[in-house]
């Protein structure tokens, strides 16, 4: 794409109105250094400096929606705690969001802790993750009335997303009955999944899995040629318009009905893949919203990856560092 065509796409980016249901959490990180080994354990200590909390999960899709620009509705299930209360004051507090993160009495918010240790390696060394979650599906109730919710957003946004972390937000038939509800209001269906059953999200228009998801029960496809087969042998079995594969450092990989297009990324300039896959996700889901052909938004997304990827931390991803991203393709 010549860079003049694609900083008219990236523009085109803050058009786009999207929905995104999923699972929120809180991403928390403890920043330190490390001096000596605990007498106790040959384990490190870490005096501890700062902290910082930022969306995570689901959350993180929106905060990088904004951050594009694009107008952004937000459809989630927070606990009744202090971590609940502050996450609910960082998406609202992000510009162009319009939140709906309904409370469950008794339930605990999902925390990941991340401790790092500032150092010679650019962006620290992380040492532990300590996570705090409820993973069961939410109430009866509850889950009813999120998808009323986001039955009414639909009216208002061009696109919805999924994005399914096994949290319990979209558990059950939700996924089935807000993709019925999406396409009978004219809308297309994006799922972001870190799971194997793709059976619960059939007819979704872009399934976005990651490469070892594909084959469950057996070895992940490796190379261009054994991973296009099991998207198109997945894209047929659950009438998905498009399996678009998370590859990791190789890039990913589109799959529709014209065939199968590959987009790379250069692993020698990635530091921390963190929060890549949700600024790609984002990405294409804003860049479908905005009118982008599938393709295009798709080259979007693999390039978001790559800005985000060569970041040290979960980061955001922005209009002027995505003009430039790396591009390259292959069909």
């Amino acid at each position: 794409m010549p860079s003049r065509d694609q900083a008219a796409a990236v523009s085109r980016l803050a058009k786009a109105r999207v929905l995104v249901v999923g699972d929120a959490m809180l991403d928390r990180y403890v920043f330190g250094r490390v001096d000596r080994l605990s007498p106790e354990a040959p384990v490190p200590v870490l005096t501890t400096a700062s902290e910082h909390d930022e969306p995570g999960g689901a959350g993180n899709v929106v905060h990088n929606l904004c951050a594009l620009g694009a107008a952004t509705a937000f459809v989630s299930v927070v606990g009744d705690d202090a971590a609940g209360a502050e996450l609910t004051g960082l998406i609202g507090g992000q510009p162009g969001v319009e939140p709906w993160l309904l409370v469950q009495g008794g339930r605990i918010t999902t925390v990941k802790t991340r401790y790092v240790a500032r150092g010679g390696r650019q962006g620290g060394q992380q040492l532990l993750r300590t996570d705090r979650e409820d993973t069961r599906p939410i109430h009866l109730k509850l889950s009813e009335r999120l998808a009323r919710i986001a039955r009414d957003a639909m009216a208002a946004t061009s696109v919805v997303v999924l994005s399914d972390y096994r949290k319990g937000v979209l558990a059950g038939d939700i996924p089935a009955q807000l993709i019925r509800a999406a396409h009978a209001a004219g809308r297309r269906v994006v799922v972001d999944m870190r799971a194997s059953d793709f059976a619960r999200y059939a007819g979704a228009d872009v399934l976005i899995p990651h490469r070892t998801d594909l084959n469950p029960g057996n070895d992940s496809p490796e190379g261009d040629e054994a991973i296009a087969a099991a998207a198109e042998a997945l894209r047929q079995a659950h009438g998905f318009g498009a399996v678009f594969v998370k590859r990791g450092d190789e890039g990913m990989s589109l799959v529709d009905g014209q065939g199968a297009a590959h987009f790379r990324l250069d692993p020698a300039a990635l530091v921390d893949l963190s929060g890549a896959g949700d600024a790609a996700v984002a990405t294409l889901a804003a860049g479908l919203g905005a009118g982008l052909a599938l393709r295009e938004a798709a080259r979007l997304a693999n390039a978001a990856a790559g800005v985000v990827g060569a970041q040290p931390g979960t980061c955001v991803i922005r209009p002027a560092s995505l003009v430039g991203g790396d591009q390259r393709v292959s069909a």
